[in-house]
């Protein structure tokens, strides 16, 4: 997920419609308020933000972003009319991964998403098996090149998988594991939880293999 903080409609709109057409996923907001209250409920992959904005200015959003340790690894761009050198290292020395001043071309933007994710993913812990990729760090996980969302419990159990490759683990292993508490009952909710994992993971789910009579595993080669 890219979220892109500008309050020019016509720049948004566009810059949505193609990230979205390149196929990643993005949302818009044109005004921190509901900005923040998207980040309540998901923190981003990436972050375009513009600096001169309604409410509060894009390098004091910056500067709070930096200072929480959930978002102070954020990959964040910034976008701005402002494109003086001086700018340029306010922005840079704030925290700012990145600088792109306006007007831009969609060309030169999506190169350096792609650079920057890049960047950032390769000096991250990545969890991998097949077509899925897990980043711990930022809670995200791609199957086949799609970002999905995932419950806690899914997600948890999914990271316990691929850190354990070519490791058997019984149901009661994942319930004492994943929910934190001895077993003491009926193990059918981790066979729905793997259901709906797969369901949801697709073609990349397949490498989580069924051990009749026992549990589940990611191959060791996955």
């Amino acid at each position: 997920m890219i979220y892109l903080l500008e309050d020019d409609e016509s720049i948004r709109d566009f810059v949505i419609y193609t990230l979205n057409s390149q196929g990643m996923t993005a949302r818009g907001f044109a005004a921190p308020s509901a900005f923040w209250e998207a980040m309540a409920q998901e923190v981003p992959s990436l972050l375009l933000l513009d600096v001169m904005l309604p409410e509060e200015d894009g390098l004091s959003i910056l500067k709070k972003l930096r200072a929480d340790t959930k978002t102070a690894r954020l990959p964040i761009i910034l976008l701005t009319a402002r494109s003086t050198e001086y700018d340029k290292v306010l922005g840079l020395d704030g925290g700012a991964d990145d600088y792109v001043a306006k007007p831009f071309g969609m060309m030169e933007l999506l190169s350096r998403i792609r650079a920057l994710l890049r960047r950032t993913e390769t000096a991250e812990e990545q969890l991998s098996a097949g077509e899925l990729t897990v980043i711990p760090d930022r809670h995200i996980v791609r199957a086949c090149g799609q970002e999905v969302t995932l419950t806690q419990k899914e997600y948890e159990m999914l990271c316990l998988l691929l850190r354990n490759k070519g490791k058997v683990f019984s149901r009661e292993q994942l319930i004492e594991n994943v929910w934190g508490y001895a077993f003491t009952g009926e193990t059918r909710t981790v066979d729905v939880h793997v259901r709906t994992l797969r369901q949801k993971l697709g073609r990349a789910g397949e490498c989580i293999e069924t051990v009749r009579g026992y549990g589940y595993k990611i191959g060791e080669n996955a």
